[in-house]
């Protein structure tokens, strides 16, 4: 206990800062900025670009630094046309004070530049999908003229994106599976410490409604199509949370039994959580909150057996048996095929899924964890970087 509190005491008193992609919305990425905000009640804020209206309450009254971009207009909408801008942005930062810097990544981040004596952190959501393993991807979705553009600036943004990845002393990725893309990305080894969820918030509920769930925006990725398509072709009631560019096609695809909600807000999402069948999750994600967030309310998730959701859910594999106590069905052929064999599988076997037991497994991805793991590991990397570097900057 009393290295615990020396610890908080170190800690309290750093010069922190955290630098986050951008601020435009609430996503995973701002979830785990929240977190380390109330680990770092003394942490100002550093953006590319970023509209207030989105913070939580938590980052309301922090300081806040934009970029120069923040200045251009439409930036804020358009922020990812502006990838060729976005090295010399995040280099014209003034980190010089700061004992501590964290970077966000998942778009730019870690590409500030920090004083020898700054001990600089990344938490790695993923390195930019968009230049790295995306990148045939994107490129393919755009026409001749675009896509030549995007090219040469995904070319000399991929040489920076490497480079400064030298210039972070820690790497924290938010999953094994983002680990082994930093590893071959990057060259670099990071240590794992999941984000943070409000699984102990969670409760679980007395009524079962018949339908399944799908949540987050709509894009090509996260292969939404595959359970409008599934749903509609076995009849089955399937409502979508959320909004996004693919949500057109997805409306031209569905049945009846397909119901768009759009946006909800926080007690509604948590509502249709509690009261589902199931989640689907058919992409394959870094990390995925969602699933961790369906699972706190002791609900199964037929998912993708791809990505993070390996780590997060202890599914079953059509025609398996044995596993212990699972929480969700998994499916290896990413189609809807793959899906509706999945559902089919499900339905076969609902009963055998605890609600208290999923429930159970999900409070090790708590927020308060995630408090506390990130919290020992700083305190961890700045003894180490002190000794490094023989530095006695830090305020004690």
């Amino acid at each position: 206990m009393k290295n615990t509190e020396s610890s908080e005491i170190q800690l309290s008193k750093l010069r922190v800062a955290i630098v986050h992609y951008w601020f435009i919305g609430r996503g995973g990425g701002e979830r785990v900025v929240e977190a380390l905000a109330e680990v770092f009640p003394q942490a100002d804020l550093y953006s590319l670009v970023a509209d207030r209206s989105t913070l939580a309450p938590i980052l309301q009254n922090r300081k806040l630094e934009t970029s120069f971009l923040q200045r251009v207009p439409g930036a804020k909408r358009f922020h990812r046309h502006f990838l060729f801008l976005h090295p010399i942005a995040l280099e014209q930062f003034d980190l010089s004070g700061y004992d501590l810097v964290i970077s966000s990544e998942s778009g730019p981040a870690k590409g500030v530049i920090t004083s020898p004596k700054t001990c600089h952190i990344c938490y790695c959501h993923t390195p930019m999908r968009y230049i790295w393993d995306m990148y045939p991807e994107y490129r393919r979705g755009m026409g001749w003229l675009v896509g030549s553009i995007f090219a040469l600036a995904a070319h000399y943004v991929r040489l920076w994106d490497y480079a400064s990845a030298g210039r972070v002393d820690y790497f924290v990725a938010n999953s094994r599976f983002i680990a082994s893309r930093i590893r071959k990305y990057y060259g670099r080894e990071s240590t794992v410490i999941h984000p943070p969820v409000e699984a102990a918030a969670a409760k679980l509920s007395e009524k079962r409604d018949d339908y399944y769930l799908a949540i987050g925006r709509m894009v090509g990725y996260k292969r939404f199509d595959l359970a409008v398509t599934a749903c509609t072709k076995l009849g089955r009631r399937l409502k979508v949370i959320g909004h996004g560019p693919e949500e057109k096609e997805l409306r031209r695809i569905a049945g009846p039994t397909v119901e768009f909600l759009g946006q909800v807000s926080d007690d509604e999402l948590r509502a249709s959580l509690a009261n589902c069948r199931a989640l689907l999750f058919p992409g394959e994600e870094d990390f995925g909150i969602v699933p961790v967030e369906a699972q706190s309310f002791g609900k199964p998730v037929i998912a993708y057996a791809s990505g993070g959701v390996l780590e997060t859910v202890r599914g079953i594999y059509p025609g398996d048996v044995g596993v212990e106590n699972p929480t969700g069905i998994f499916f290896t052929e990413q189609s809807p095929s793959g899906l509706m064999k999945a559902l089919l599988e499900f339905e076969s076997a609902e009963h055998e899924f605890s609600p208290q037991l999923i429930r159970e497994h999900s409070l090790q991805f708590d927020i308060a964890i995630f408090k506390r793991t990130i919290s020992e590991f700083v305190c961890s990397a700045l003894a180490d970087f002190k000794a490094r570097n023989g530095t006695t900057a830090f305020r004690n």
